[in-house]
């Protein structure tokens, strides 16, 4: 079962699943007023398809009975961080609260395996902390503790049921099909704003604030190694670490060459609410602990293929 199946991640997966033969629920809320990422890969009639939120204790323990799932993928969140902190009640019911419901029908129903799509907002305010699994985690903003409550009861249920779960504190997850916006998908944004000609502005930090990015067949290479061999317990940072970052000056210099035309950006003052001056993933543990995964795409690679995939429909006029 994938929760968020719907999005943008949940859909490459369970496209994924389905390839290699595995049968799929799909459990999402489907409130989103964009097209289904499960349309978008043509997939949607191939999904048991449930409607639901997470909260509901009954419905999730009976779609996980009824279909007799075996592993659960949970993606789904509230994930837009200024939506998170202006309004945190709905954010903590969505991000905690659904997320406890779902480990305890996973616990009564005897699922093998939880995958959870965590943050690296779980540690907090970046600069302060070491970056590394098992810092302390000191959450700040609303929507830093909802990831961070999520991922410890997560890691508490693992632990204390000896339950098969991981936490993936992902950075930046990116894609040619991510559907970018002013605040939210910074790559597909960027690449969008170069090819249209629409202006960019960088919030602060003189455009040189670091973020790794993780292409999202890269992301599910991850859960589908975890997923053939599963721990208890575990916690992994992952995102494009040093194969895959970039300043954001640099994230332009990218556009303009894969786009073959500038970008009109100007250099805004004050740096986002919670935005980080610089990440890069620390994939060690999991690599070591999965020495076959491996990274596929870098920066170059995955602007050149958001551009290919993307450039006759952001430049179509209507007819």
């Amino acid at each position: 079962m994938v929760t968020g199946a719907r999005g943008f991640a949940g859909s490459w997966l369970a496209r994924r699943l389905l390839h290699e033969g595995s049968e799929v629920v799909s459990y999402d809320r489907g409130s989103s007023t964009r097209r289904s990422g499960l349309e978008l890969h043509g997939i949607e009639a191939e999904v048991a398809d449930v409607t639901g939120d997470l909260r509901d204790a009954e419905l999730v323990e009976r779609t996980l009975t009824d279909n007799r799932v075996e592993v659960v993928f949970h993606l789904a969140a509230q994930a837009i961080v200024g939506e998170a902190n202006a309004s945190p009640v709905p954010t903590f019911e969505a991000n905690i609260q659904g997320t406890w419901t779902l480990l305890e029908a996973c616990r009564a129903a005897g699922v093998e395996a939880v995958v959870v799509a965590s943050s690296d907002k779980a540690y907090g305010p970046h600069e302060e902390l070491p970056y590394a699994e098992g810092a302390a985690l000191q959450p700040v903003y609303p929507y830093d503790v909802s990831k961070a409550a999520a991922d410890l009861l997560v890691q508490e249920y693992g632990r204390y049921f000896e339950m098969p779960t991981v936490c993936f504190r992902g950075g930046c997850l990116t894609g040619p099909q991510h559907a970018g916006a002013k605040l939210h998908g910074f790559l597909a944004y960027l690449m969008k704003c170069t090819v249209t000609g629409t202006p960019y502005t960088v919030f602060g930090y003189e455009g040189k604030q670091v973020r790794d990015n993780i292409h999202s067949a890269d992301l599910i290479a991850a859960f589908d190694a975890f997923r053939k061999a599963p721990r208890p317990h575990a916690v992994y940072n992952i995102g494009g670490g040093r194969f895959s970052n970039c300043s954001m000056l640099e994230a332009i210099e990218v556009c303009e060459r894969v786009a073959g035309r500038e970008l009109e950006w100007e250099m805004g003052e004050e740096p986002r609410i919670g935005d980080h001056r610089w990440w890069i993933s620390d994939l060690a543990p999991f690599e070591a602990d999965y020495p076959e995964f491996g990274l596929r795409y870098g920066i170059e690679e995955i602007l050149q293929e958001m551009y290919e995939q993307n450039v006759e429909r952001w430049t179509a006029t209507p007819a």
